[in-house]
């Protein structure tokens, strides 16, 4: 099992005690800790739980040629217990192995999920997704590559590791309607959302600067 990292020393933190409380595929841990405020005292003393996911790196698989995007979608149990519909729309994710890095990542998680590897990336920045109770930092770029044929609906067809049941529908959308949906608040997963509106901001710039 991982063991969690200790937090990183900060001259405005103070640690009073750091127990691991549950031990399963991902840490969870209970902090009690001090720090300083705006006005420049110390806090009371405060409690967390923080869980440890650590690093982890998205793909937008876009080809500016054609200038379509492709988007997976998959059943999601957080979401179902948010009350959202479970099957979300994302683009390719997943967390860094142990000395990996976030390019190799999703260029791992591309081929896994859409047997797609991009030709080049372009950096979009690193997320945090739940800064009230996780640490996970999402390393998020956008890459160029040939949109695989597609049906009239724009299904793909469906992918995934075997060994991990992993079920993943692929599917090419024409970028102005994957924006536009952005946009709209129609795509509940962030990562997806922030990739598409920065792809909206960007996007005749890539397709100038890749083709």
């Amino acid at each position: 099992m991982p063991v969690p990292a200790p937090l990183p020393p900060h001259p405005d933190t103070v640690v009073e005690s750091d127990e691991t409380v549950w031990q399963g595929r991902f840490p969870l841990q209970r902090i009690r800790f001090r720090h300083r405020r705006f006005d420049g005292r110390m806090s009371g003393l405060r409690t967390w739980e923080l869980w440890r996911r650590g690093r982890a790196a998205a793909l937008l698989p876009y080809d500016p040629r054609a200038d379509l995007v492709v988007l997976i979608e998959q059943f999601r149990l957080p979401a179902l217990a948010a009350g959202v519909d479970p099957v979300l729309v994302e683009v390719p994710a997943g967390l860094c192995d142990p000395g990996e890095t976030p390019e190799a990542t999703l260029l791992r998680e591309a081929q896994e999920e859409m047997a797609i590897t991009p030709r080049r990336l372009a950096r979009v920045g690193d997320f945090l997704l739940t800064a009230g109770g996780s640490d996970e930092n999402v390393a998020l770029y956008v890459g160029e590559v040939t949109a695989p044929p597609a049906g009239p609906d724009g299904l793909v067809g469906t992918a995934g590791l075997d060994h991990e049941d992993e079920d993943i529908r692929v599917r090419v959308w024409p970028a102005g309607d994957a924006i536009a949906a952005a946009i709209a608040g129609r795509f509940a997963n962030s990562v997806t959302a922030i990739a598409l509106l920065w792809l909206g901001l960007r996007r005749e710039h890539l397709r100038q600067e890749w083709t």
